[in-house]
């Protein structure tokens, strides 16, 4: 890992859900064992950031205890229009978060693609979920997660006029640690602790790091 380069790893649903799940969500629902296995194997790790993605309740239930208890930090990128709903966090829970030394971050509205916005379905996305969260957090919200790592040119020249500092995607890649657009890795229940670490760890062969650098290029670029 050369010097400069992060780690993002993101974790989504851990345990049992809560809520009806979207398609394909399931995938992305970890065991107990594996999320406590893979923070204690990611918190030796040289340079590594945590995120967590829906504003699912297990992110106070399971994920704030385990981080505390080991001294970690993360971005808990929450959706507005899921607060308050079954299965999902409230406004105490954020403000538990934050408290907590937590920081939080937006992943918008409703969960849609952020390519491809209408001016109205952008604002709602990107300035009334913002904004919402702001005020429930009672703190400023300038970083965000895009959903489904979808993201290209015109949504990130977007983000930057509205004052995001910091924008994550879903790219399977390391970071630089000072980068706007921050890449991550996020888990899924087929993954293993070897096999995160050798793919965020140790990291792909060249042909394939310039396959995914490429792939990111082409979504900024489109």
């Amino acid at each position: 890992m050369q010097n400069g380069d992060i780690i993002n790893i993101c974790f989504h649903g851990i345990g049992t859900p809560q809520r009806e799940l979207e398609p394909g969500e399931d995938r992305y629902w970890i065991s107990e064992d594996l999320f406590h296995a893979v923070l204690d194997e990611i918190r030796a790790w040289p340079n590594v950031r945590i995120s967590f993605d829906d504003g699912n309740t297990s992110d106070v239930e399971i994920g704030l205890p385990a981080l505390v208890e080991r001294g970690l930090t993360a971005d808990f990128f929450v959706l507005s229009s899921r607060l308050e709903s079954a299965g999902s966090l409230d406004a105490e829970a954020v403000r538990l978060l934050h408290r907590s030394g937590m920081r939080i971050g937006t992943h918008g509205m409703w969960h849609r693609p952020w390519r491809g916005m209408t001016d109205t379905e952008a604002h709602d996305e990107l300035v009334l979920a913002r904004d919402r969260l702001s005020d429930v957090a009672g703190v400023p919200v300038d970083q965000a997660a895009c959903p489904l790592g979808r993201y290209d040119r015109e949504l990130l020249t977007r983000m930057r006029r509205l004052g995001y500092t910091r924008v994550f995607t879903s790219d399977r890649r390391k970071a630089r640690s000072d980068a706007w657009l921050q890449p991550r890795y996020s888990l899924r229940r087929e993954d293993t602790v070897d096999s995160l670490r050798a793919e965020a760890l140790v990291g792909p062969g060249v042909l394939t790091r310039l396959k995914l650098e490429a792939v990111g290029a082409v979504k900024r670029l489109r």
